[in-house]
């Protein structure tokens, strides 16, 4: 990937730039860009903005981290499938987070690491190990300073795909614990502090809460959550095509304190099938 952008002659790359520009976004949350270590492929991508940003915070993942166990049940243990996150290598398709205000690491927080097993009511299979952590790709809490001072708190999640899998449904059940998580934490039920508002949770559910796979409760009473407004509604983000067509599994949910002054989507484009959407707060 980082050879594509640095060669900036890539037809795919250069879409993304070009979506990006339009956007003219202040905070900018990318799903499905791998993560390196020092963050080259992230700054290289944001070299090539017309206006680059002058904070960026990749969001290490889970994906492709061996897991030590045949998750799968196929009888080999070093497979894509049997990563902590579905992976072909570690940091695939991680997440990114582009801010033209200042990210405060000191009240920044990462998840990946809670276990599955510890949320409370979750649908774990007890084919799967204790030990296996929560997220496929990763939670994550990133803060960043307002212009008055205040902090506001951005959660960030990406969400395995609730297909793929056999009649255990284990991906069908973690999709669904990966979005239960967040009502457990933003209502205090968890052993760990619920993040201060304001906050704004974005990401990738990979949960339509009326059609597709998958099991819809949680994202549904998370569309419910008084905690949050959903300024978008039942709006379609992606259209996968052939029997499953459009879809809504991309979320962007501001807490219930902030004014939202306009929300919607971008056109589609070429580099994706999903279509960015975007949400204007009020100062």
């Amino acid at each position: 990937m980082l050879r594509d952008i640095l060669r900036q002659s890539d037809p795919q790359v250069e879409t993304i730039v070009k979506v990006l520009d339009s956007l003219d976004a202040d905070l900018l949350v990318l799903g499905g860009i791998d993560f390196d270590a020092e963050g080259l492929a992230l700054a290289a991508l944001n070299a090539q903005l017309a206006k680059p940003f002058a904070h960026l915070r990749a969001l290490r993942p889970n994906t492709g981290l061996p897991s030590g166990f045949d998750l799968d049940g196929n009888g080999r243990r070093d497979e894509a499938a049997d990563a902590i996150g579905f992976g072909t290598f570690p940091g695939q398709g991680g997440m990114a987070l582009l801010s033209r205000l200042t990210i405060d690491e000191g009240q920044s927080r990462d998840f990946n690491t809670y276990l599955w097993q510890d949320l409370p009511g979750n649908l774990r299979p007890s084919t799967m190990p204790a030990t296996l952590p929560l997220s496929t790709s990763g939670h994550h809490e990133t803060a960043v300073i307002l212009p008055d001072g205040r902090t506001l708190r951005l959660l960030t999640w990406y969400a395995t795909t609730p297909a793929f899998d056999g009649p255990e449904d284990r991906n069908g059940r973690r999709n669904h614990d990966e979005t239960a998580f967040w009502l457990a934490l933003l209502n205090a039920g968890l052993p760990i502090p619920p993040p201060e508002a304001p906050y704004i949770l974005i990401g990738q559910a990979n949960a339509d809460p009326i059609q597709g796979d998958g099991r819809p409760d949680a994202i549904r009473a998370l569309l419910a959550s008084p905690l949050l407004q959903d300024a978008l509604g039942q709006k379609d983000t992606v259209n996968y095509g052939g029997t499953i067509g459009p879809l809504r599994v991309a979320y962007i949910l501001p807490s219930a304190s902030l004014t939202v002054s306009n929300a919607g989507h971008a056109p589609p484009n070429e580099a994706s099938r999903h279509w960015p959407i975007w949400v204007d707060i009020a100062p």
